[in-house]
């Protein structure tokens, strides 16, 4: 048992590698704002908007703290091991090495699964992009198979799923439908990661400048089209005009879709041996890049719900063209300008998860756990080559089989969990000697201050909405019953850290952090848990099937056997 939770000792050896360390820290920084602002802004931000109203700003704020104190906590680990392999290092490090091959797993899920999902919203919006400039690509090549099969005999009123399956033509009994567009972004953006990180480089800060750029354009033409009233729109149960029309409930319960705003800063991590200096800038940009992009989502938010009412919102998939439409602000050459901004953003973060996935395969791999053919380095363009073709072929191949909403639902858990576990981890760290030039997460005793925080900010919960306590345990209505759990064993946990940290006298910004991504778990589903356990089912079996076995600690152990 004892072998399982084996911890690696990093040393300066591991620091080294044949890739190249071509990264500043602003290059960093705008990795950063291409992982965050992409599909968050251009595509979920419209269906937070309609559930949150102009009150959403505030999921914004929590959400970049929670991801903040994350942001630290990484940047703490990436100063101590600046190694590729993001949350799996750290994991490694701190809990040992079936917690890192667990991380790992769900690393791997995060990235393949996040880029099917953003493949699919790239295609959305070069087809919507396309059809402006006068040109169509029949709705089978543009959509998925169970998608299409879905819409048809669930009697849906999308017309272009309809459609894609009324038209689609037959090979054999089979109907001929795939999302063409999806599959060539996949093909090209892989081209690219396995060509060089330094032509990544180049390529993502062209495409991060013309986004900001378009960014700016929307907020700069839309704020003369913004009407304060729409600021506090008349609330659907109280009947008065508020900032949160929906109450702070409404607010919460766009946490999924501001959550996948944010995912993807993590990513940078994995970035550490390609970077320079990576103990100072890889946090920096980290950071830096975090601030920025929060920012910019509450301008934008505010734009948005300043010139069109919150709840015309609903079901908008591409809200910053929504705003300008002839029903809305009636700018056509903004709604043209938009639609391409959408495509360049999306194409940015498609670059960064595709980056992301071939090094934890990479960091894996030198470890044991994987094959070695996954830590081959191509001799002429220094980049884990293997692991980036087959990165390509995992994102590629369920684009044939699977649909958006399956594939965002299963995204978001395995990111949290990483986060959940990096937080936690530097909790385990060991204090260390502060050298110039070097990140160093400040330590504040939270032995009173986090037990104050978390039960006072209980007990102001329980006076502003006694009935969620009353019914903590009512378990009737299955979609509150699987909240109603969570949060049972997100308060029994939050205690357990209160005592905890009275005893042990822990840091505050790594607890912090720790808490607020637990409770961002709380929002997961029981379907989310089913399908997270299937994977880490089929983890395990790898795991011990060949990862154990191979280990290179396991062979150090027992003497170079085994």
């Amino acid at each position: 048992m004892k072998q399982l939770f084996r911890r690696k000792q990093y040393s300066a050896k591991d620091h080294s590698s044949g890739l190249l360390r071509v990264l500043g820290v602003w290059d960093i920084v705008f990795f950063g704002i291409a992982a965050i602002i992409g599909a968050g802004s251009f595509s979920s931000l419209g269906e937070a908007v309609f559930r949150g109203g102009p009150g959403v700003i505030v999921l914004y704020i929590i959400c970049g703290f929670a991801c903040g104190f994350t942001a630290l906590c990484y940047a703490e680990f990436a100063s101590r091991i600046p190694t590729a392999g993001s949350a799996y290092t750290y994991a490694y490090a701190s809990f040992g090495e079936i917690m890192a091959w667990v991380i790992g797993w769900a690393l791997i899920m995060e990235y393949s699964f996040g880029n099917i999902y953003v493949a699919f919203s790239w295609s959305d919006y070069f087809t919507s992009f396309i059809g402006r400039i006068g040109l169509h690509i029949p709705e089978y090549l543009t959509v998925s198979y169970p998608e299409a099969k879905k819409a048809f005999f669930g009697g849906s009123q999308n017309l272009e799923l309809v459609n894609a399956w009324k038209n689609a033509p037959l090979l054999g009994n089979l109907k001929i439908i795939l999302d063409i567009p999806a599959l060539v972004i996949n093909g090209l953006i892989t081209w690219l990661v396995y060509v060089g990180v330094k032509e990544s480089k180049n390529f993502n800060n062209i495409f991060v400048l013309l986004k900001l750029f378009i960014i700016l354009l929307v907020i700069a033409v839309g704020i003369a089209f913004i009407n304060t009233d729409n600021w506090f729109p008349v609330g659907t149960e109280t009947g008065e005009a508020s900032f949160m029309p929906n109450g702070f409930a409404g607010v919460m319960s766009a946490v999924s879709g501001v959550f996948f705003a944010y995912i993807g800063f993590d990513a940078l991590s994995v970035l550490s041996e390609e970077t320079k200096n990576p103990q100072k800038n890889l946090p920096r940009g980290m950071i830096i890049s975090l601030v920025l992009c929060t920012v910019i989502y509450i301008i934008l938010t505010l734009v948005l719900t300043g010139m069109v009412d919150y709840r015309r919102f609903e079901g908008v998939g591409d809200p910053l063209s929504f705003i300008f439409e002839k029903t809305n602000a009636n700018v056509a050459w903004m709604e043209f300008v938009v639609s391409l901004g959408a495509i360049i953003a999306i194409t940015t973060v498609l670059l960064v998860f595709q980056m992301g996935q071939p090094r934890i395969w990479y960091a894996m791999s030198r470890d044991g756990l994987m094959p070695k053919k996954f830590m081959e380095i191509h001799p002429k363009h220094s980049t884990p080559s293997f692991a980036t073709i087959i990165t390509g072929v995992v994102v590629g191949i369920p684009i044939l089989f699977t649909d958006k909403s399956f594939i965002l639902d299963f995204t978001s858990i395995g990111t949290i969990f990483a986060f959940v576990l990096v937080c936690g981890g530097v909790l385990l760290l060991p204090s260390k000697e502060k050298l110039p030039g070097r990140f160093h997460l400040p330590y504040i005793n939270s032995q009173f201050i986090f037990p104050i925080l978390f039960l006072g900010g209980l007990a102001f919960f329980y006076f502003w909405q006694p009935e969620f306590f009353h019914n903590l345990m009512d378990w009737k209505d299955p979609n509150e019953g699987e909240f109603r759990i969570s949060m049972f064993f997100f308060l029994l946990i939050n205690i357990g850290l209160c005592v905890l940290t009275l005893i042990k006298k822990l840091s505050l910004i790594p607890l912090m952090g720790l808490s607020s991504c637990l409770y961002l778990l709380t929002g997961m589903t029981h379907n989310n848990w089913f399908w997270f356990l299937v994977w880490f089912a089929l983890g395990m079996i790898i795991y011990f099937g060949y990862g154990f076995r191979h280990s290179k600690l396991n062979r150090e152990t027992n003497g170079g056997l085994n």
